[in-house]
């Protein structure tokens, strides 16, 4: 089974595009992600990228996602998980 569909089989449309938007993020070397920023970049609103991120550090087999500061939006720090 590919990995895209194991995502869509997990997540809804939302959290699937925030997980392909950290794991695209990651691989350029980033691990710090303001909602609002992500919002920004996946046409979403913050509350609805908070709700969702906040879900997705419960759930999300893939990364370790841990809510990091809330100065003028949450920031949210992600690392890949370790198997």
């Amino acid at each position: 089974m590919s990995t895209s569909k194991k995502l869509r089989d997990t997540y809804n449309e939302t959290q699937h595009k925030i997980v392909s938007y950290l794991n695209s993020g990651i691989t350029k070397g980033k691990h710090y992600f303001k909602s609002k920023y992500i919002a920004k970049d996946l046409g979403l609103s913050p509350k609805e990228v908070g709700t969702n991120m906040a879900i997705l550090a419960e759930i999300c087999k893939e990364l370790d996602i841990i809510r990091w500061s809330y100065s003028n939006s949450t920031t949210w720090m992600v690392t890949p998980r370790a198997i």
